[in-house]
């Protein structure tokens, strides 16, 4: 771990901690409560048949400590303790009204305080604030407590056939070290998917994680037969899928291997004999998706394209 990382993150801990007055031994949001005491009071407040086990759990609390605390509290007539319904060897701890209204004026007052740091912003960088700390929120919890992440796979809209170029040109560069040459045959692709556009017989999916695009896939009528043959209803032959994408950081979710069998079952639904496609051997993720819903290998020929040496395979799918 870089000495600089680890410096970036001590400041902003000192910076936040400044800003919402942490450090003010007693004087939390205005009131005779520390940081700690508030804490307490807005669990208490807000569980259901609360024990002092619960507290000690969900809020890291030495028991000695939570001990002391709990008995300032009930020698303040914030709380009552009794056994618990649950077990008789654990407390259960409640709030008096004394104590419940207290909590609803810290409960008040944070309110208040989030919301004055809030107006101070304008809307856009309101935004990037709260995008920001969902971000923290999720990489530095409990990962068992994440929600799992929603996928979904839609139809293309305005601009989405322009990101498809792009993510194309970035990823391949990035990864391939591939030239001009591959974003201008995604451009071509691209370009003459929109130009003889049939939704009879083509379709594209963008895949979608918790709402950002991370994926996408073509599925079209094969070169040869995209003018005439489908004027009396007869559907082409050959269908083929391309530019498979999937975002480096949402590998692992499954998205490559949905985009495939989408291809597959518009395929087979819309009745085409069979599904091929063109791809290179250095996309090895790639060939093991293509494999696993049953492409055979047809034929390999070394190529000179993008400015690599390359070996391009073709794949096919019978239906």
């Amino acid at each position: 771990m870089r000495g600089r990382e680890v410096q970036q993150v001590r400041s902003f801990n000192r910076f936040y901690t400044n800003l919402i007055g942490a450090l003010d031994y007693g004087r939390h949001l205005y009131t005779p409560y520390t940081l700690t005491e508030a804490r307490v009071l807005y669990e208490i407040a807000h569980g259901h048949r609360v024990d002092a086990a619960d507290l000690r759990t969900s809020l890291s609390l030495g028991a000695g400590y939570l001990s002391r605390l709990l008995t300032r509290f009930e020698e303040g007539k914030l709380i009552t303790r009794g056994p618990s319904e649950r077990d008789g060897r654990r407390q259960r701890i409640t709030l008096t009204d004394h104590g419940r209204a207290t909590a609803d004026l810290l409960e008040e007052r944070s309110r208040h305080s989030a919301g004055t740091l809030l107006q101070r912003l304008p809307a856009p960088d309101r935004a990037r604030l709260l995008e920001a700390t969902a971000a923290i929120q999720e990489l530095l919890g409990d990962p068992a407590e994440r929600p799992a992440p929603v996928m979904r796979l839609r139809a293309p809209e305005p601009g989405d056939l322009g990101w498809m170029v792009q993510r194309n040109a970035v990823l391949y560069a990035r990864e391939y070290g591939f030239d001009l040459g591959y974003e201008a045959l995604v451009v071509r692709i691209v370009a003459g998917y929109a130009e003889r556009y049939d939704s009879r017989w083509d379709r594209t999916w963008i895949a979608e994680l918790d709402g950002e695009r991370i994926g996408a896939v073509m599925c079209v009528r094969n070169d040869d037969e995209v003018v005439g043959k489908a004027a009396d209803g007869t559907p082409p032959r050959t269908a083929r899928l391309r530019l498979l994408l999937v975002e480096p950081e949402a590998q692992g979710h499954g998205i490559g291997q949905a985009l495939v069998s989408a291809c597959v079952s518009f395929a087979c639904e819309t009745g085409y004999r069979e599904l091929v496609l063109w791809t290179n051997s250095v996309l090895s993720a790639a060939r093991v998706l293509y494999e696993r819903a049953g492409f055979e290998l047809t034929a390999e020929k070394p190529h000179h394209s993008f400015g690599r040496e390359l070996v391009g395979q073709d794949w096919r799918l019978p239906l």
